[in-house]
């Protein structure tokens, strides 16, 4: 019998649109997975402490925190209020904040994207600069909402790769290009994660949770635009869904042998 493919767990935003209010996650995380990953992509609601994680665990085999427009809430870390008009979403920071850990604990790959990123690194105690392009010392790491999407997403500055860790391997080299569309960053890292890229201003671009059972990893920038041209996030995605697969295929034995 064809081995199912694994199912991905996508925390969703907690948007108003008009009156009503919607779980939206944007397609190109969605078609990243099914297309880079070859995985199911299941859209989680926001319900925050309503939200059935137990459920989510048994029947995903993988969870993928995406980019937004929203900040994580600054009471989440300690950290100083928000400038007057900042968007936040507690209803998401209620329900992935709690999920990271879990999920990470119960095994399952985990992929973080941007917001993502940020939300896993306060997730293990660690805290944000809320707008990195305000500090002295730092690159503009926002992007130019001027300027057509294809440049907004286009190649703005180079990491270099911490050497012999899992982007490295993933990459075969020291160095990638990558795209930049953030105003937060890491400030503290937080406790257990392992830094797995930095920026020419040292501003950490990507991590690993360095006991995970699997694999657990985050970073700043996009990967899931335009993934199939782009042969790192493929390679970033193919890695995320083949550990998605080898948890499908260890829970199917498991209950095999019941």
């Amino acid at each position: 019998m064809r081995a199912r493919k694994p199912i991905i767990g996508v925390p969703a935003d907690r948007r108003l649109l008009g009156s009503h209010w919607f779980h939206c996650v944007g397609e190109k995380y969605l078609k990243a997975v099914a297309d880079a990953a070859d995985a199911v992509p299941l859209i989680v609601p926001a319900f925050g402490e309503q939200s059935e994680l137990d459920v989510l665990l048994e029947r995903c085999d993988g969870v993928l925190l995406t980019g937004s427009p929203s900040n994580v809430e600054p009471h989440r870390y300690d950290g100083p209020p928000s400038a007057p008009g900042t968007w936040h979403d507690p209803e998401r920071d209620a329900t992935t904040l709690p999920l990271i850990p879990r999920a990470v604990a119960a095994g399952l790959p985990l992929l973080a994207v941007c917001r993502g990123f940020q939300e896993l690194n306060v997730a293990y105690g660690g805290t944000l600069h809320q707008k990195l392009h305000e500090l002295p010392g730092f690159l503009m790491h926002k992007e130019d909402e001027t300027r057509p999407l294809e440049e907004q997403y286009g190649p703005a500055h180079e990491v270099r790769l911490t050497p012999g860790g899992l982007l490295a391997r993933l990459a075969g080299r020291e160095t990638i290009e990558v795209n930049s569309l953030h105003s937060q960053g890491i400030d503290r890292l937080g406790s257990g994660l392992a830094v797995e890229a930095r920026a020419p201003d040292g501003v950490i671009e990507a991590v690993r949770v360095a006991d995970a059972a699997g694999f657990a990893v985050a970073v700043q920038w996009h990967p899931e635009w335009q993934v199939l041209t782009n042969d790192f996030s493929t390679a970033l995605f193919a890695a995320f869904g083949a550990a998605a697969r080898a948890h499908a295929r260890s829970v199917a034995a498991a209950n095999d042998d019941r």
